[in-house]
């Protein structure tokens, strides 16, 4: 499998790079049929078991499921919803997607990048171990199955990189999974970067071009889809790109 990678800005632009890794994952793909640890209807508490901070804004964090050999039972490409409040007190609820599968059991892991002025930014900032974070699932549209197409590209920005990792990462488990990925990710800043290769990772500058995803992004086809997430200025810009470039709005999907 192939996979391209670059990081740079959301839509109005600032830095992108684009840079080719080679992806031999050594991984084993884990068919489990267990019983997920979600209720798409209710709200579960899951225990916040390990905080470590990436950045200066950005923490991962693990908790744990009812069993050590629970599995969350989460669809590769879809999100859960959590539960927290902000700095008034109030309720907020937002989506996420772990960056865990169903092969990590016992727990899952959120990447999480906390804003000033977010609002579950707030509630993630002041969790500490031992605290209960609520969690309803699974949700979203997409839900991925090996050969469904040839070939991803995938267009993302800041923690929109969260969907493209899930998906990217069950294609690589998976010896019988052949899909190709093609992935453009769009940071202000290197230091922004979420789940970021080695630090001798050398990558260029400039906007998400339609030039830039002619070049990495599989050419349209029947066969292929574009999936993008983002800010919505880039997700909006993405789609006007790709839409130019031929790109039918079934070759496109939009987390």
């Amino acid at each position: 499998m192939d996979l391209f990678g670059s990081c740079g800005i959301e839509a109005v632009g600032i830095a992108v790079a684009v840079v080719a890794v080679a992806a031999g994952a050594a991984y084993f793909y884990l068919g489990r049929k267990s019983k997920g640890s979600l209720d798409p209807e209710n709200f579960r508490n899951f225990k916040l078991v390990q905080k470590k901070q990436l950045s200066h804004n950005v923490a991962k964090f693990r908790f744990a499921l009812p069993t050590p050999t629970s599995v969350l039972g989460l669809p590769i490409g879809q999100h859960i919803s959590c539960r927290g409040k902000d700095n008034l007190g109030e309720e907020v609820i937002k989506p996420y997607t772990p960056t865990t599968l169903d092969s990590d059991i016992g727990y899952f892991e959120l990447v999480i990048k906390m804003y000033p002025q977010g609002r579950m930014s707030h509630h993630f900032r002041e969790m500490e171990v031992g605290d209960y974070m609520s969690v309803k699932g699974p949700k979203g549209r997409f839900k991925y199955q090996v050969g469904q197409v040839r070939a991803f590209g995938m267009i993302a920005g800041g923690s929109g990189i969260t969907p493209m990792f899930q998906v990217t990462r069950a294609i690589l488990e998976n010896p019988k999974d052949k899909t190709k990925v093609q992935l453009i990710y769009a940071n202000v800043t290197y230091e922004d970067i979420l789940l970021k290769p080695p630090e001798s990772w050398d990558a260029g500058v400039g906007f998400v071009s339609k030039d830039m995803i002619k070049t990495h992004c599989p050419a349209p086809a029947q066969d292929i889809q574009v999936l993008r997430c983002g800010p919505p200025p880039m997700n909006k810009a993405m789609a006007a790109h790709l839409d130019d470039l031929g790109y039918t709005k079934e070759m496109q999907f939009q987390f």
